[in-house]
């Protein structure tokens, strides 16, 4: 029989949170952890490319609401960055955002914003078959998951999550 390590968890608790990010939000299309800075990367893409004007007031938007989260749930020291970039007629747009602070609260929060700043120009991989329990199982899921990674400081390998045709895959980079 196997021996199952504490390197192990820690690698099950990285692919089980990209994988119920991917699976409970629909509009992330990768996710990167990135153990060095102890972050997460959430790339959307939208189609059309975003003016200068548009990218400025997204970040702004994205920026000001999580910092007005973090205010409200008395979270100081947290780190927020919006980037953007474009191929072809697709914008791809990224938050990155620190595993310590990050909570499944602030993601709704971005991804509802997005949805409503973008309406039907955020691509998502949507999934209809989900019940709303599940919905709240993948829930209690990334936040259990965001704990764990708080509480354990190293040992983590570097993921990707990424979707594709309607299914989800982890890779250690």
């Amino acid at each position: 029989m196997p021996e199952f390590s504490h390197e192990d968890q820690q690698v099950s608790d990285g692919v089980n949170l990209l994988i119920s990010m991917l699976v409970r939000y629909p509009e992330i299309g990768t996710i990167n952890f990135e153990p060095d800075s102890n972050s997460l990367k959430l790339t959307f893409m939208i189609s059309g490319i975003l003016s200068d004007k548009d990218y400025k007031a997204t970040k702004k938007m994205l920026t000001d609401s999580a910092l007005a989260y973090h205010m409200l749930v008395g979270l100081r020291n947290s780190h927020i960055d919006v980037e953007i970039s474009s191929y072809r007629q697709v914008t791809i747009l990224t938050i990155l955002r620190d595993v310590h602070t990050l909570s499944r609260g602030e993601i709704a929060l971005a991804i509802k914003l997005l949805r409503e700043q973008f309406i039907d120009r955020l691509v998502a991989d949507r999934n209809d078959a989900m019940l709303e329990e599940d919905l709240l199982m993948q829930d209690e899921l990334i936040e259990d998951m965001l704990e764990n990674m708080r509480q354990e400081n190293n040992g983590h390998n570097s993921l990707i999550g990424i979707r594709e045709d309607g299914r989800v895959f982890v890779f250690n980079k």
